[in-house]
């Protein structure tokens, strides 16, 4: 029988406004009717793969109108779909689709090379290509020699989809990203949207929708669609609500369509907000942006002055949310609390408590910075994927976790973040662990030691800097190396400078001393950005 669709708000919208407009990219626009269609005949399709609890498709990030429609489709059909970067390399695709039980691929063109190899690799049989090009792409792999995959185009699949079926046997199948960590290694994380047990998919998805609460109005996605933030566009969609998606942050681009879609919200990190600060005062009183009822920002700590101008440029509609991908919001901040408080991330989120802990995991009076630390209950806590002694390594004690950060609360039970104690560089919102680079780094014949490090970037807010200690004389070419990193690391993983020492320093127990080798590059005793 069809798949549940017609009772959610999308399913209303398609049937009272089917000519409005639903889904809009660099494309085009899709209206609620064809929005619906889309998405019932995705959602057959994806079960028609993965038909069995447990399967996934992956679907590469690409800021497109696809990638949004294969992930609700997902929730739909009570499949569960992995958001993975388009920017990875074959292997690192081919570790992700294993670990996460891939059993299809939705990509862009532009990922379709590495993404065939990494399948490939894997035994997959389907990868689904959308984008300018994907007929064309098609038609060569049908001639590939020696190739098991099966590639299709997007509108190819969708018409040759069956009927789907309403989830209410699957169990529940939230989304999955990757996060890494200080080990290199990546792991998956259901995105946590709704906690507690749900009986079904049906379930899940009913609740979901239920207890979300957007903004009624256009959501514009700003980031990329493989990270928590940009994904929250899947539960506007859900819930009925038009979604504008922008290929690439371009800072006009974002007024024009703040402007021209009515957007009511979105999510961006600093580097957006710098950027947009950065267009001339005529360029941006040419766009009128009060729609706007929610800009909320995550990923990095914004810098002070960057968000007091925001505020008041767009009035008082900025939220910030400190958390992570593996455990949603611990803390938030309206516009109004934080100029009060400049610099807070604001308070715990029930039903999460924070805790500040010494070295020795005693509680720290209020005002004191160290170890940041929040109380869960056993649902709400931290869950990687098929990785338990990551999941351990989260927790300082039963049922408290902490995502590595140092910090300090008021009396008012306001957070501030200080420092941070986990290894990890925050690029334009994104986390970029230094132990992948540090890994593959000491694979080349002429790298003895090697530690990566954040230092300040003007636009970033932090970058990756490698320090290397060389094996001969002729110390390798800056260039060569980062080239060495980029044939098994996403590019953004890589670091972009290199400088070569005589030695690095370590402590007693004979780890790198990354204060040390941070601190001569910031301005002040704080070594991270913001």
């Amino acid at each position: 029988m069809p798949v549940s669709i017609d009772p959610t708000p999308i399913g209303i919208r398609a049937d009272s406004s089917a000519d409005e407009v639903a889904l809009v990219d660099a494309t085009g626009v899709l209206t609620w009717g064809q929005a619906h269609d889309q998405l019932i005949r995705a959602a057959g399709g994806l079960q028609a793969v993965a038909d069995r609890p447990g399967q996934r498709w992956a679907v590469l990030g690409e800021n497109a109108i696809p990638t949004v429609v294969a992930h609700v489709a997902g929730l739909l059909a009570g499949v569960g779909t992995a958001a993975l970067s388009r920017q990875l390399t074959a292997s690192e695709l081919a570790y992700q689709f294993k670990d996460a039980g891939i059993v299809a691929v939705v990509t862009g063109i532009s990922s379709l090379a590495s993404v065939l190899e990494a399948a490939e690799q894997v035994d997959l049989d389907l990868v689904v290509v959308h984008g300018e090009g994907a007929e064309a792409a098609v038609a060569q792999s049908a001639t590939a020699v020696q190739s098991r995959v099966e590639v299709r185009s997007w509108g190819q699949w969708l018409a040759q989809a069956p009927a789907a079926s309403a989830p209410t046997d699957r169990p529940p199948a939230p989304m999955l990203v990757y996060t890494s960590g200080t080990t290199g290694r990546p792991s998956g994380t259901e995105v946590r949207w709704l906690t507690g047990a749900q009986l079904t998919a049906g379930d899940y998805l009913a609740a979901l929708i239920e207890q979300s609460h957007t903004p009624s109005g256009a959501h514009l996605v700003a980031g990329p669609l493989q990270h928590n933030g940009p994904l929250t566009a899947v539960r506007h969609l859900l819930t009925g609500e038009p979604v504008v998606v922008l290929e690439r942050f371009d800072a006009e681009a974002a007024l024009a369509a703040i402007e021209r879609y009515r957007v009511s919200s979105s999510v961006m990190v600093p580097t957006h907000f710098q950027r947009m600060l950065s267009l001339p005062v005529e360029v941006r009183e040419r766009y009128d942006v009060s729609s706007l009822r929610l800009l909320a920002h995550t990923g990095s700590a914004c810098p002070v002055s960057v968000k007091e101008a925001m505020i008041a440029w767009f009035g008082p509609v900025l939220v910030e949310s400190y958390g992570g991908s593996e455990v949603g919001t611990l803390c938030r901040i309206g516009s109004n609390d934080w100029l009060t408080r400049r610099g807070s991330v604001g308070r715990a989120v029930p039903p999460f408590e924070v805790l500040v802990l010494a070295d020795d995991g005693t509680p720290l009076p209020v005002g004191t910075s160290g170890l940041l630390c929040f109380k869960a209950p056993a649902e709400h806590g931290i869950r990687y994927h098929h990785d338990p002694d990551k999941t351990a390594s989260a927790y300082v004690a039963p049922g408290v976790l902490t995502l590595g950060d140092i910090g300090r609360v008021d009396d008012d039970g306001f957070v501030y973040i200080t420092d941070r104690a986990a290894d990890v560089v925050v690029s334009g919102g994104v986390n970029l662990y230094p132990a992948e680079g540090e890994q593959c780094l000491l694979t080349h014949p002429q790298v003895a030691d090697v530690a990566v490090i954040g230092i300040p970037h003007p636009d970033l807010g932090e970058q990756l800097l490698a320090l290397v200690v060389s094996t001969t004389a002729d110390q390798p070419l800056a260039a060569e190396l980062e080239a060495w990193c980029r044939r098994t690391l996403a590019p953004y993983k890589c670091p972009r400078r290199f400088e070569f020492l005589e030695v690095l320093p370590r402590n007693a127990m004979n780890k790198l001393d990354k204060p040390a080798l941070r601190r001569p590059y910031w301005p002040s005793a704080r070594t991270v950005a913001g």
